[in-house]
């Protein structure tokens, strides 16, 4: 196990980013926001990543931000780092996952809420708390939450500060699934070596297109025709025809670097 306050494992086109402070429930510190900006940036660029796994060392994913130190700082240079983090994990241009067990408080729902995908254990907590220390949520990050959960509910968690059970994420639409802490694991596993086996252009593909909705209203004409191309100059739509064809499992190829 690293002692590193962060750090990466890799196994079958899967990279887990692990947060490392399980003695304060993986709180994260300034420096770690610049470290997870850096890892997403650093795995973004690297083909032999198909997938992003975030997840805590321990029995907690992530139980907010350490703000021991944050008085002897600039308050901006905290903010830059927190959004460089967000926007790092958010850009992030393959799938990603978070995979939550006990804690997700404050910066750990920002983490989560920046992943395509959220996986839960029985037991798991939630909650966005600005309101008990008397700051306002960073507009990136409650653009975001509030496009994941809607309006009502992202009010509900900002104006309260209130903790809430798995269950209730769950109906808010926070967490996609809610399993058992042992099938959880074997759902993470089971899910990543779906999303593995498919096509990556679909998914790029999908990913950003599905921003472009978020953040414009639809798919610019420009956006399908660039895509269209893609697929039109890459191997996979003849693979995947003849894998059909043949009952066999695909072997997509396709990367990112082949362009887009």
């Amino acid at each position: 196990m690293s002692t590193e306050e962060l750090y990466v494992t890799r196994a079958d086109g899967v990279a887990t980013l692990w947060l490392n402070r399980p003695q304060k429930r993986n709180a994260v510190t300034h420096d770690m926001w610049r470290g997870i900006g850096d890892i997403a940036n650093q795995l973004a660029s690297d083909d032999d990543v198909r997938l992003l796994v975030v997840r805590g060392v321990g029995d907690h994913f992530c139980a907010g931000a350490d703000i021991g130190g944050l008085a002897e700082m600039p308050l901006r240079d905290y903010h830059a780092n927190n959004q460089y983090a967000d926007t790092s994990l958010a850009a992030f241009p393959k799938p990603t996952i978070a995979f939550i067990t006990g804690s997700c408080i404050g910066c750990g729902a920002e983490i989560a809420s920046s992943c395509d995908l959220r996986i839960a254990a029985e037991g798991s907590v939630f909650g966005i708390t600005p309101a008990k220390l008397g700051i306002v949520y960073p507009a990136y990050a409650l653009e975001r939450v509030t496009r994941l959960i809607g309006p009502s509910a992202a009010k509900y968690l900002l104006f309260t500060g209130d903790i809430v059970g798995a269950e209730r994420a769950l109906d808010m639409g926070f967490i996609d699934e809610l399993l058992a802490p042992e099938a959880a694991e074997a759902r993470l596993a089971e899910l990543c070596a779906t999303l593995t086996e498919r096509s990556l252009l679909t998914q790029v593909g999908t990913k950003a297109m599905i921003e472009e909705v978020l953040h414009e209203g639809s798919v610019s004409d420009a956006t399908m025709l660039r895509w269209q191309r893609t697929v039109d100059a890459s191997p996979d739509l003849a693979e995947g025809i003849d894998a059909f064809a043949a009952r066999r499992t695909p072997r997509f190829t396709w990367r990112p670097g082949a362009g887009a």
